[in-house]
């Protein structure tokens, strides 16, 4: 099975791009119609070179974790016949140097599930979010470190 995306940047008519002083807007686009505004973090390239009001490949990065260990959650919890009312993440991630590379080498998960009628116990909930977390392809693809903090 292949994934695929397709990313487009531009350099604006006004620019040098020689002197560093360019645009790092740029977007995404995703199978289904999906477009996302891109660019570079304001914390890494500073604006107006960085669009603050764009996603940023970290916060991407941490939002496709996040992601998809929640879609493998939905999925053991639905098997085990709890119905999941609400999912909420708040995904954190380091960015660290290591051997003079920086690498985004913790993330942190804090998932928040409220569930209708029957109610997992905690050492259910703890099962359920280990189970997704080793099933997840994207954790299972990355070097960092991941915990789930419960909330």
């Amino acid at each position: 099975m292949k994934h695929s995306a397709r990313v487009f940047w531009k350099k604006n008519q006004h620019e040098l791009f020689t002197d560093g002083k360019y645009s790092r807007a740029h977007i995404w686009y995703f199978d289904g119609g999906a477009e996302v505004l891109a660019s570079s973090s304001p914390e890494i390239v500073p604006t107006p070179m960085s669009d603050a009001s764009a996603v940023d490949p970290e916060e991407a990065f941490l939002g496709s974790v996040s992601s998809c260990h929640m879609l493998f959650f939905l999925s053991i919890a639905s098997k085990k016949k709890y119905v999941v009312e609400c999912y909420k993440d708040h995904p954190v991630g380091e960015l660290n140097e290591i051997k003079g590379k920086k690498a985004i080498t913790a993330i942190t998960l804090y998932p928040k599930v409220i569930f209708k009628g029957n109610q997992p116990s905690i050492k259910n909930i703890e099962e359920m979010h280990n189970l997704a977390h080793s099933n997840c392809f994207i954790a299972n693809s990355i070097i960092a470190n991941i915990q789930i903090k419960l909330i």
